[in-house]
């Protein structure tokens, strides 16, 4: 296994999407002249799930544009792990024609003695599993990749595999799964929506911006949203100047301290840039109000008596950016950012727009970068981006729970973002 340090400045120095050091013979060319066969690889599969709302897009089409995209990719078998008396699986495998496999290896194989698919959807998210100290559910991300490249090793040959949100409730794991990626020389990409859904305005990070300080406040528990929310934050301060550094230091604190870090108004006194704040708070389109009220801002004595369980995760970069997440429910019920430029006075702020189930468009969006990766062979954004937000997860929960500041040389994860904006706009 390759030195972390040096693995990933290594694996941030290729070409999205490609590795080294691999045997060329576990290349797999691009099919050509013929629709791609995907498995499913997930933990559940119910009304709102996120197979329900991923797979489904391979098997139904979506909008893109002003139309509706039927993908060239043809879903030909799942595994579905817990499998309960509100499964939707095995009707979508009657209605759609695919066949429900017992084992990973199976669904690979279709049966069959050799892999018989040119790509794979991992979703390792809901389910009933067990949870660590830290109140991380162990979900089985790790565990059924693992599956799946055994069987690369075995056959002689890869596909590219979506992995959906953060990579493993394990950074150790989520580091090897990385580093396996590149040995075996298959693009791998991971990630959830907040990256790539719409933003109102339509802006995202001047790329090589000398940036300071930046927030997002949103909504959700930890273990959950507080990854979309990181995901939030890293796909705007991946596009500053020098590229991504990575972390180290993490403090994270709830309930009261939370107000007396508000109170504070900066981040040299434990808290942050109240004007970070604001900006956010007026981006979005779910904040609360009091009865009869129409859009007020609203006081502090309002936000405690809304909000019961604030949550503030504090993390420094090592090139000294300052980031701040706040889970603020009975507040907000959305996701908005904001960022202090250097030497600009005006501060960037968007909302990141997620419409309501049951047409929930923004994991249409995830799936285009899903299934642009499937055709090309090219992952569009970098997995060291969902690895650093993997490692700032279980670094947030562990503080949280322990009550205390962390200093994490885990996450010393450099790299260097594509310039080119992937969020939607039409």
């Amino acid at each position: 296994m390759l030195h972390r340090r040096n693995f990933l400045k290594l694996a941030g120095a290729t070409c999205l999407g490609t590795a080294v050091g691999a045997p060329s013979s576990l290349v797999a060319a691009p099919p050509t002249g013929r629709r791609l066969r995907m498995a499913v690889v997930t933990t559940i599969w119910r009304y709102h799930s996120h197979a329900w709302h991923m797979a489904e897009r391979f098997l139904h089409g979506y909008p893109q544009q002003g139309r509706w995209h039927h993908p060239e990719i043809d879903v030909v078998s799942a595994h579905v792990d817990q499998i309960g008396d509100n499964d939707l699986s095995r009707g979508r495998a009657e209605e759609s024609g695919f066949t429900i496999y017992p084992t990973v290896a199976e669904a690979l194989r279709c049966g069959k003695d050799k892999l018989d698919v040119d790509c794979v959807l991992l979703i390792g998210e809901h389910g009933n599993y067990e949870k660590t100290e830290f109140g991380q559910t162990m979900y089985p991300r790790y565990e059924l990749f693992k599956q799946v490249t055994q069987v690369f090793r075995e056959d002689g040959r890869t596909t590219p595999i979506f992995n959906d949100k953060h990579l493993s409730w394990n950074y150790d794991w989520a580091v090897e799964m990385v580093e396996e990626s590149r040995e075996l020389k298959f693009p791998f990409l991971a990630g959830s929506s907040l990256p790539v859904t719409w933003r109102m305005p339509s802006i995202d990070m001047p790329y090589g911006a000398e940036v300071e300080e930046v927030m997002c406040v949103a909504m959700g528990r930890p273990d959950s949203y507080d990854f979309h929310a990181l995901e939030t934050i890293q796909c705007m301060v991946e596009r500053r100047k020098g590229g991504e550094t990575g972390v180290v230091s993490m403090e994270a604190f709830r309930g009261q301290k939370v107000w007396d870090a508000l109170e504070t108004k900066s981040w040299s006194a434990g808290g942050w840039d109240p004007a970070l704040f604001e900006a956010c708070l007026s981006r979005s389109h779910t904040l609360a109000q009091s009865e009869t009220a129409s859009h007020r801002y609203p006081t502090l004595q309002q936000m405690h008596e809304w909000v019961k369980d604030p949550i503030a995760y504090r993390f420094e970069y090592a090139d000294g950016l300052k980031a701040t997440m706040l889970l603020m429910n009975g507040l907000v019920n959305d996701f908005t950012f904001s960022a202090r430029l250097k030497g600009d006075q005006r501060y960037l702020s968007t909302l990141f727009q997620l419409p309501p189930n049951p047409n929930v468009v923004y994991s249409a969006a995830l799936m285009e970068g899903a299934e642009e990766m499937f055709r090309t062979r090219v992952a569009p954004w970098p997995i060291e981006r969902t690895l650093l937000t993997t490692g700032l997860v279980q670094a947030g929960v562990q503080s949280l729970t322990k009550e205390t500041r962390l200093e994490t040389p885990q996450l010393d994860v450099a790299y260097t973002a594509p310039r080119k904006s992937l969020f939607w706009r039409t």
